[in-house]
């Protein structure tokens, strides 16, 4: 009876982890290339009553062995790095990427973080930057003075301007990188992820490649990849599994109870 009490006790945490990620892509259905976060559940371990293949006499054998699971737990976090949908702005430097990939960003630090969200800024020395300041690498710095109408962000990352005499100069590129398990990537939040040893090495894509199919859209920006109805679906679900677990702790407490009043 013991067993079924934190079975069901594992049960309830598992699932309030679980309501803690819903929410958290619930608090995010709007932040700019936001990913989708997933439970992922595990088992744990059980105990053998018996073990299959044992000896049942001296001349046969159990076909099936006797184990009773003992609970569940959160095994992983899986980020689901799919694209999500390009919202148009018409600022220029608003970029989306269409497909996967990442922008670099250097932060105060000097280390490298990368980031979905292409909702870039001009300050007062003419550096294209983050919404909190951080370096667009590599650097990438416009003439004071320029007007923001005139900056053309190409699918390929080149980024130019156009002067008063209506030449076209470059002032940089805009680099695209990829991993080969981003959902090994660390959040440190403000949009940015930094790679491990389980993401590996940032590879930088090469746009013109021949058969690449990334680009770069300007004018536009990767919306959050959250779906509030599919959310909502897993609200109820992880509601109904922990009062499920609730239940079965009452139960198993009520039956504690009448085998404890039967020396009365």
């Amino acid at each position: 009876m013991m067993r079924s009490l934190w079975s069901a006790a594992s049960g309830m945490i598992a699932q309030q982890t679980n309501m803690d990620i819903v929410a958290h892509n619930l608090a995010n259905v709007d932040t700019y290339g936001n990913k989708k976060v997933r439970a992922e559940f595990q088992d744990l371990l059980y105990q053998t009553l018996r073990d299959s293949g044992g000896n049942s006499s001296a001349s046969t054998t159990y076909p099936q062995g006797k184990q009773v699971g003992l609970g569940v737990r959160v095994a992983a976090t899986h980020r689901v790095f799919t694209q999500g949908p390009l919202q148009t702005t018409e600022k220029s430097t608003d970029v989306g990427i269409q497909g996967d990939g990442f922008f670099q960003i250097q932060l105060p630090s000097g280390d490298l973080a990368y980031t979905r969200d292409g909702s870039f800024k001009i300050d007062s020395e003419g550096n294209l930057l983050t919404t909190d300041g951080y370096t667009v690498n590599g650097p990438i710095t416009f003439p004071t003075g320029i007007s923001h109408d005139s900056i053309v962000i190409a699918q390929d990352g080149t980024v130019s301007y156009t002067d008063e005499s209506g030449a076209t100069n470059q002032v940089g590129t805009i680099q695209i990188y990829r991993f080969i398990n981003p959902e090994g990537l660390t959040s440190i939040g403000k949009n940015l992820f930094r790679e491990n040893a389980a993401s590996g090495t940032a590879v930088q894509v090469d746009l013109n490649a021949t058969g690449e199919s990334n680009s770069l859209a300007q004018g536009t920006i990767e919306m959050s990849g959250v779906q509030v109805v599919e959310e909502m679906v897993n609200m109820i679900i992880a509601q109904r599994a922990y009062e499920s677990n609730s239940k079965a702790i009452t139960t198993s407490d009520s039956m504690l109870e009448i085998a404890n009043g039967l020396k009365r």
